[in-house]
């Protein structure tokens, strides 16, 4: 198969021709039809992740049709188009048992765990329990962008914080996680603030659903302009890039009781970022991650998607090869496009 390869983290990445992997008992090989590329696998390139062993695959956003099969899978068949949340569960731990496989003691993580979507193809464990049965109306484009960005938002937005009709819904970053949270958020009726640096990035949110924007380069105080703009601080407020100053910026600008999710990586130097803690307090504040979505949540996600209320497919930017992805990986932290790169050419 062909499959973007690197043997050095921070290393310019090579396509090349690999070994076809084999399906273990319990899992399948899907052939790829689209993989998205994303901030996490420029993150786990950087060496910023330590589940990865070199050398190594990248891709972890991915869609396809199942070519092999281990003996034990039982709920799949050949020829069926699929896609997987990019963290899979054991299906045996307390917390997989308990429908939470997002966080699952043994999870593993196609593209960092092991060998990626960066390929023709890409073997998948424990299929039975982490595979998502693809409708026909949703294209293999599509359904790779909802892998990580929106499904990770999707949890997030619905699950994590909450969000019902009429809450002011502050979104910091308008990157792909951004950008679908923004969209979920309006389906549900709440009220999307978009912040950004960007103003290209802040005329496409608010043209999916943002009912106001601030641009964080030219207002002084980004927390005082959400306040002002939802009469009071945000009730929900999600950190979609992940850095110090958002993650500060959007515990900081919530009303009491407010909702705050941490979506955006924290990793190396902002591993620990500064909060105000003395607000989480005194405000009660609630304070979440968001890892992921589990496979049986995808149903709620793709019946609005089916309904006409959720078009994830306005948020893809650009359809690639793969070839074309190795420089767009690597300029990934600079990168300055609105939407999601998919990769649809091997």
């Amino acid at each position: 198969m062909r499959a973007m390869y690197y043997e050095a983290f921070g290393a310019t990445p090579t396509v090349r021709t690999l070994p076809d992997p084999t399906p273990a008992p319990d899992g399948v090989v899907v052939k790829v039809a689209a993989t998205g590329l994303c901030r996490s696998d420029w993150h786990g390139w950087m060496g910023h992740d330590p589940d990865i062993r070199l050398p190594h695959v990248p891709g972890h956003e991915l869609a396809g049709v199942i070519v092999a099969l281990g003996p034990a899978v039982r709920h799949f068949r050949l020829g069926q188009r699929v896609t997987v949340p990019f963290v899979a569960g054991c299906g045996h731990c307390a917390e997989c048992r308990s429908g939470n496989q997002q966080v699952c003691e043994a999870q593993f993580q196609p593209g960092f765990t092991h060998w990626g979507s960066f390929a023709e193809l890409v073997a998948i464990d424990r299929a039975d329990q982490n595979l998502v049965e693809l409708p026909e109306a949703i294209d293999f484009a599509t359904a790779a962008s909802l892998g990580c960005r929106y499904a990770t938002s999707f949890r997030a937005v619905v699950d994590q914080a909450r969000v019902t009709g009429g809450e002011w819904v502050a979104v910091h970053g308008c990157g792909g996680v951004g950008l679908s949270a923004i969209q979920i958020a309006a389906a549900l009726g709440a009220q999307p603030i978009a912040i950004d640096i960007a103003a290209d990035k802040l005329a496409f949110a608010r043209s999916i659903g943002a009912v106001a924007s601030i641009n964080a380069r030219e207002t002084t105080d980004v927390v005082a302009a959400i306040r002002d703009f939802s009469g009071g601080g945000a009730h929900v407020s999600l950190d979609a890039l992940g850095s110090p100053t958002t993650c500060f910026n959007s515990i900081a600008c919530l009303r009491r009781r407010g909702r705050h999710v941490q979506i955006g990586l924290m990793l190396a130097e902002n591993a620990e970022p500064k909060i105000p803690m003395a607000r989480v307090i005194a405000h009660e504040l609630e304070i979440y991650g968001s890892h992921g979505m589990q496979a049986w949540r995808y149903d709620a996600m793709l019946a609005m998607i089916a309904a006409g209320r959720l078009a994830p497919d306005r948020l893809i930017g650009r359809l690639i090869s793969l070839d074309e992805a190795v420089p767009a990986l690597v300029g990934l932290d600079k990168a300055t496009d609105i939407g999601i790169s998919v990769i649809t050419r091997f």
